[in-house]
């Protein structure tokens, strides 16, 4: 399974993945009704691990066909979507950022949510800090990433935040989910506001702590092929595959929550 990574950059990798040259089969529906061919599919960047084994389930419950994902902040890939770059899936990591595809009337029918998530504190293994809740962040010499607020992420730290009361005071606004764990990982903070999913799935070195405000703030997940979609026939299908139970249950499994 091809992957491609975040940013405009990727945009022009993609656009020679998805056009379906070299050994790739032509796109559409084999005689058997399974799918063939390239599906390009533009995920938020939470559904990285996800979406990259659900992508192979996909792939071998379809010979022939070849999913290439592209994983960025629902914004930048709302931006590069309407933007015209080729693409045959919209999974965002919540609704505002669909809205903007969906008003430029690059969707194809009405996105469905498929999935949800919500934040957690994540700290270095162990903990050193000591961190329970929102209110130890804001103490002398701890250092938080959270999301800029334009990407699903840092829109969800801002509800949980204000719901809290707490003041707190970033050192880093990261575009993607991904971008602000890596700060923990590298250890250049102390803590980050990331989705459990994240957390989970960096769990080796990285703790995910709870925190009750994070339920006022819980990200719907929708998903729509796209209008001009090079593959729409296996757009629609992906689509389809991702609400079947065989990828609810990865989804599951990650720690995202039922639709």
């Amino acid at each position: 399974m091809r992957a491609a990574m975040a940013g405009l950059v990727a945009v022009a990798v993609l656009a020679v993945a998805g056009c379906g040259g070299g050994d790739d089969p032509a796109p559409g529906a084999a005689t058997d009704g399974r799918v063939t061919g390239a599906v390009t599919v533009f995920a938020a960047a939470s559904l990285t691990e996800s979406f990259t084994r659900i992508g192979k389930d996909f792939e071998a419950a379809n010979p022939g066909s070849t999913v290439t994902l592209n994983v960025a902040g629902s914004s930048a890939l709302a931006n590069q979507i309407n933007q015209g770059a080729p693409a045959d899936v919209f999974a965002s990591a919540a609704p505002k950022n669909m809205t903007t595809v969906t008003e430029a009337g690059n969707a194809d029918g009405t996105p469905v949510i498929f999935a949800r998530n919500q934040l957690v504190i994540a700290v270095p293994a162990g903990n050193p800090k000591g961190v329970t809740g929102l209110a130890d962040l804001t103490r002398p010499g701890v250092k938080v990433a959270i999301c800029a607020e334009q990407v699903p992420c840092g829109a969800a730290a801002r509800t949980a935040l204000d719901a809290s009361g707490v003041k707190l005071t970033p050192v880093t606004l990261e575009q993607d989910v991904k971008g602000a764990l890596a700060k923990v990982k590298l250890g250049e903070v102390d803590a980050a506001l990331v989705y459990r999913t994240d957390a989970r799935a960096a769990s080796a070195d990285v703790t995910g702590v709870e925190f009750p405000e994070s339920a006022r703030a819980v990200n719907d997940y929708p998903i729509v092929a796209l209008k001009a979609a090079p593959n729409l026939t296996g757009a629609r299908a992906f689509v389809a595959y991702v609400r079947s139970a065989p990828a609810q249950a990865v989804l599951a499994e990650a720690g995202f929550q039922a639709p």
